[in-house]
């Protein structure tokens, strides 16, 4: 029997750091068009969904996507978690791929390692992000629908509801808890002062320099050692990963 793996990448114009974000434009193209031309290239996926929110100002991601041919879903701003929820429920997928399209150089050939690993090891959860040692924009999260569900009826957190997966990853043996199994994809390296992510206009400035340079098919490694060798770092190097998620945790304390 064929596995159902399904990619869900979140997508939304709001953005405090940078409005928009998404639809901003390198020769042409969006960078969320892209990222899922990128994305098309995974040869362990069934469907790609773009989940966007029910705002009004949204309206325009669900609208281009599917007119680029690839499936949409709109849901809540906040409970993201219920967004990929709803998004896939009636799908019948066994495991889920969650990335998030402010990283529109993601490579299609590392989703597809990452997925064949946790699959192979039949985990619960699995990314490469467990252990951050991969450039910010090259996050991969791997889980089965039946955790997804799990996390869906039992997390209770602003944090766990916006940001999907804490609920998995912090009740996993990864992390000492007892409900799910995780396990991290290894990185040979450590690239984690690397972004090819967008969250700050900076960012979107070395977007622009590695597209000029390189265009949009090369892979993750050529992409960072573009990076190393220009030092691209001193652009956008100051700013902190996963800054949404930390200022979420400090919310709760």
């Amino acid at each position: 029997m064929e596995i159902k793996t399904i990619l869900i990448t979140q997508a939304r114009s709001g953005s405090t750091r940078l409005p928009g974000k998404v639809l901003k434009e390198v020769n042409g193209k969006s960078l969320l068009q892209i990222h899922l031309e990128r994305l098309k290239k995974c040869l362990n996926i069934s469907e790609i969904i773009v989940a966007t929110t029910d705002k009004e100002e949204d309206a325009v991601i669900y609208d281009k996507v599917i007119a680029w041919g690839f499936s949409a879903a709109r849901g809540s701003e906040l409970d993201v978690l219920d967004r990929f929820y709803q998004a896939v429920k009636n799908k019948k997928a066994d495991w889920i791929v969650r990335v998030t399209s402010d990283c529109p150089l993601l490579d299609p050939i590392l989703v597809d390692k990452i997925i064949a690993f946790v699959q192979e090891k039949d985990k619960d959860y699995g990314a490469n992000g467990l252990i951050e040692h991969f450039p910010d924009g090259q996050d991969v999260e791997v889980f089965k629908f039946s955790a997804l569900e799990r996390a869906w009826r039992h997390a209770k957190l602003p944090s766990e509801r916006e940001h999907v997966t804490p609920y998995i990853r912090n009740n996993s043996d990864h992390f000492g808890g007892e409900l799910f199994t995780a396990i991290n994809y290894p990185c040979e390296s450590d690239f984690s002062k690397i972004r090819m992510t967008v969250d700050e206009p900076s960012d979107f400035e070395v977007l622009k320099i590695l597209i000029n340079k390189l265009g949009i098919e090369k892979s993750w490694s050529d992409y960072t050692n573009y990076i190393i060798e220009n030092d691209l770092m001193k652009i956008n190097g100051q700013i902190i990963r996963n800054e949404g998620l930390l200022k979420s945790l400090k919310g709760e304390e």
